[in-house]
């Protein structure tokens, strides 16, 4: 089964998400990641939404997609020819021994450290799943006290926009 990343705008409308979750859970298909935002346009809502299937699952859930009202257009984006990112707040544990170590490890990553206590500091960082991983890989050996991800946001590379995709209206 491949990854699938999926941009879909829709009507910023009450009850959207509730709709477009609910077309995935009717269908057995579970959603990887999701997250959605006002764009440029007020009335207007973009959704990233991640999932794993095969090319038939993809076909299916986009078109099930299209059928609903409040969507106003679909597109997969390709990993070759889109820019991923996730943002990560990790709150770990921080003793005076290891404080310095875990801030070197920030600055490697080029994240920053937001919050700071006695006991514990929260580190910020925005990148790509790989590098994201990697940074919980690594404070995991200080021990992790609490984690959020946002999942994953997306846009096509370079002039390319999904308004290019034909006519869409408001």
């Amino acid at each position: 089964m491949d990854r699938h990343v999926l941009s879909v705008l829709v009507k910023n409308s009450s009850g959207v998400l509730t709709r477009v979750a609910g077309l995935f859970a009717r269908r057995g298909f579970n959603i990887d990641s999701l997250t959605v935002g006002r764009t440029e346009d007020a009335k207007i809502s973009r959704m990233t939404i991640a999932l794993m299937g095969d090319e038939d699952i993809l076909e299916q859930v986009i078109k099930q997609l299209n059928k609903l009202e409040d969507v106003q257009r679909v597109v997969e984006l390709y990993p070759q020819q889109s820019v991923y990112r996730e943002l990560v707040l990790i709150k770990v544990r921080a003793t005076a021994e290891n404080r310095a170590a875990i801030n070197e490890v920030v600055k490697i990553f080029r994240s920053k450290i937001i919050d700071v206590s006695v006991n514990a500091v929260t580190i910020e960082l925005t990148g790509d799943e790989s590098k994201i991983n990697a940074l919980i890989k690594l404070m995991q050996e200080y021990g992790i006290q609490e984690l959020v991800r946002t999942g994953l946001s997306g846009l096509e590379r370079g002039d390319t926009d999904i308004t290019n995709y034909g006519e869409y209206f408001n």
